[in-house]
C-alpha cells in the first residue's frame, strides 16, 4: 500500500471513529446524560473511546456545528446552554418551520408508516407517564412522521433544533402534570387522524399548535435556563 492509501486509510478510520464518538456525545446530550454546561475534556473522550486526540476533535467541531457544544480555543468544550429568549426563539422557529416539513412529508406517508405513527401514538398515551419514555417515543413519532419529505436543508436543521432544546424539554416534561400529559397524547392522535384523512392542512395546525403550547408553557419556567 502507498503512502497516500496509508493516508486515505487513516483520514477513512479517523473519519469513522470521530462520527462514532459525535453520535455518543449527542445521545447524551439529548438524553440528559450532558447537562447544559457540563465540561467536556478531550482526554476523557480519546480515553473512554480508545481514539487519537483527531477524532475527538472532529466530533466536537461537528456538535459545535449542530449547536450542541460550544468550544474555546486553549479553554475547552462544554455542552450549550441556552438562555430563555434563545429558547423561545429556536421553538418559534419550530412552530412555523416543522408544519412546512409535514407538508412535504404527508403526501408520501405510506398507509404502513402512518400506522406506524397511529401504533406509536397509542405507545406513548400507555406508556408516556414516564418522562424518558415519552421522549424517546415522542421524538421517534415527530421525527417519523416526518419521514415522507425529501429536503436538502429543511429536515436536517429540525433535527438540530430539536437536539439543542432537548434537555430543556426534559426539564419541561419531568414537571408536567396530568392534564398536560393528556392534552399532549390527544394532539398525537390528532396528527394522526388528519394524515389517515389526507387533511395536510389540519395536520399543520395540530402540530404547530402542539409546538405552541410547549413554547408558552417553557416561558413560564424560567428556572430551568442559562442566566
Amino acid at each position: 500500500m502507498s503512502v497516500d492509501e496509508n493516508t486515505e486509510v487513516g483520514r477513512s478510520r479517523d473519519g469513522d471513529a470521530g462520527a462514532r464518538i459525535a453520535h455518543s456525545i449527542r445521545e447524551g446530550i439529548v438524553s440528559g446524560s450532558y447537562p447544559p454546561g457540563t465540561r467536556i475534556r478531550q482526554e476523557d473522550l480519546a480515553s473512554r473511546f480508545g481514539a487519537s486526540r483527531v477524532p475527538v476533535r472532529q466530533a466536537l467541531q461537528q456538535l459545535e456545528y449542530e449547536g450542541l457544544v460550544t468550544v474555546v480555543a486553549n479553554a475547552g468544550a462544554w455542552v450549550s446552554s441556552l438562555t430563555l429568549a434563545e429558547c423561545e426563539e429556536v421553538y418559534q422557529m419550530r412552530e412555523r418551520l416543522e408544519p412546512l416539513l409535514l407538508r412535504y412529508s404527508a403526501p408520501h406517508l405510506s398507509a404502513q408508516e402512518i400506522q406506524k405513527l397511529a401504533d406509536l401514538a397509542r405507545r406513548i398515551t400507555v406508556d408516556g407517564a414516564d418522562t424518558d419514555t415519552f421522549l424517546a417515543l415522542d421524538r421517534q413519532f415527530h421525527l417519523a412522521s416526518y419521514a415522507g419529505a425529501h429536503t436538502s436543508q429543511l429536515g436536517d436543521l429540525i433535527q438540530k433544533l430539536w437536539n439543542t432544546t432537548a434537555p430543556y424539554r426534559r426539564a419541561y416534561v419531568a414537571s408536567w402534570e396530568a392534564d398536560s400529559r393528556r392534552i399532549a397524547h390527544e394532539e398525537h392522535h390528532l396528527i394522526v387522524a388528519a394524515l389517515r384523512d389526507g387533511d395536510v392542512e389540519e395536520a399543520e395546525r395540530v402540530l404547530a399548535g402542539h409546538i405552541r403550547r410547549t413554547r408558552r408553557q417553557l416561558v413560564k419556567s424560567p428556572q430551568i435556563f442559562a442566566d
